[in-house]
């Protein structure tokens, strides 16, 4: 590979990898690159899912301040995401992805038009909204303690808050798709996580950074064994990653929650419309 081509893959890598951090939409920047490139579709696919492995990797240590008291929080929905990606990327190697083509347009602008909401809107167990207490954001989401992700019984193992069984298994369904399909995979998990933490959308983003990243790499790990990966076009797309996660959260801590929030949902519709098109027409 020539020095140019080494160096216009880098510096993909690190535009990719800074929307990636901020607005979920990596692939958006390097894929098309890669095609660019000359490798095929299936070539391109999986040698961008293996370089972007390290784009959550960057963005974990760019994400220290807001990570900081959520290891635990971390290590929980981790495990959930890397069992739903190894899910996803066994489907993806047994079957055709027509269907997640079809329902993947759908997916991406209902948690859209999720982010949109107000903050607040519909969440929480009593009348008037209630939000969760304020702290870790673990557990209880009604208002009556913890934070130890224990919650307080049965309303904390039901369908509310980080720890429910309804949440978990969004975010173990969102991860099944990110190792599929993956399009604006993170756009859902921020949806999912959104509905669930109290924490500002810039923490809020930091976690989805990493535990996104947990399905995204046991998929890369497949596909590293298995697909046809390109290796000489990984090593300089994935030093690019490293850097643009590690700059995007100094990014996204600066922009304000509102905008950030209200960003992701625009670029995750357009994104739907696109692959409306794609699909459909």
């Amino acid at each position: 590979m020539a020095v140019a081509e080494v160096l216009g893959l880098f510096g993909t890598g690190v535009l990719a990898g800074v929307v990636g951090t901020v607005v979920s939409l990596a692939s958006i920047v390097s894929y098309p690159v890669l095609l660019a490139f000359g490798l095929s579709p299936l070539s391109a696919n999986v040698t961008n899912t293996v370089a972007l492995t390290f784009n959550g990797l960057g963005a974990a240590a760019g994400s220290r301040p807001e990570l900081v008291g959520q290891g635990g929080r971390v290590l929980r929905l981790g495990a959930v995401t890397l069992l739903g990606g190894a899910v996803g990327a066994a489907l993806l190697l047994a079957t055709p992805s027509d269907t997640f083509e079809a329902i993947a347009p759908w997916l991406i602008a209902a948690a859209s038009l999720l982010l949109i909401r107000p903050p607040g809107t519909g969440r929480g167990t009593g009348g008037g909204g209630g939000r969760p207490v304020a702290g870790d954001g673990d557990g209880d989401r009604t208002g009556t303690g913890g934070g130890d992700g224990s919650g307080s019984g049965r309303a904390a193992r039901g369908g509310g808050g980080e720890g429910g069984r309804a949440a978990r298994a969004a975010m173990f369904a969102v991860a099944i798709y990110i190792g599929y399909f993956g399009a604006a995979g993170g756009i859902l998990m921020f949806a999912v996580l959104s509905a669930v933490l109290d924490q500002e959308p810039v923490k809020v983003n930091a976690v989805k950074n990493v535990i996104s990243s947990c399905s995204n790499g046991v998929a890369a790990l497949g596909f590293a064994l298995f697909g046809p990966v390109q290796w000489s076009a990984v090593a300089p797309l994935a030093a690019g990653f490293l850097l643009g996660g590690w700059i995007g959260p100094a990014i996204a801590r600066r922009l304000p929650g509102p905008a950030l929030r209200l960003g992701t949902a625009a670029c995750g519709l357009l994104v739907a419309a696109k692959l409306g098109l794609d699909t459909y027409t």
